[in-house]
């Protein structure tokens, strides 16, 4: 059966396929989603892309390249290619068989920037002390 096929339940719709990890966004303390607030600031076309390689990760976990890649320490990166050769970054760790989405940037170098990683860090252990 196709990814994309859908049945219906009751009133609900269930994919047929079903997630082996849910994504959540991390939230401050204060309510925001800075995660979400990125990507909604990015084009149409990249949000798509970065959702599209994020529901990869919920539906094939455990994932490697080209679609996912540890970082260490218990985080993990969505790795999207987007339009005009660019590269965003969703870093991601596992709490409770949950994806959270911790920090999101679009990658200028080789490496990942010790600045991006040293705030990922710093939320997932705000989330999982």
């Amino acid at each position: 059966m196709s990814f994309s096929k859908r049945a219906k339940f009751g009133t609900m719709t269930q994919s047929i396929r079903s997630k082996k990890l849910v994504a959540r966004f991390y939230e401050t303390a204060a309510g925001s989603k800075p995660v979400r607030e990125w990507i909604l600031n990015l084009s149409r076309a990249d949000r798509l892309q970065i959702g599209t390689d994020i529901q990869r990760v919920e539906f094939g976990w455990p994932l490697g390249r080209p679609v996912c890649a540890p970082l260490g320490a218990g985080l993990w990166e969505v790795r999207s290619e987007l339009e005009g050769h660019r590269i965003a970054r969703i870093i991601f760790c596992m709490a409770a068989n949950e994806m959270v989405l911790l920090h999101g940037f679009i990658k200028k170098s080789q490496q990942t920037p010790k600045p991006e990683l040293d705030l990922a860090r710093k939320r997932k252990k705000e989330i999982d002390p």
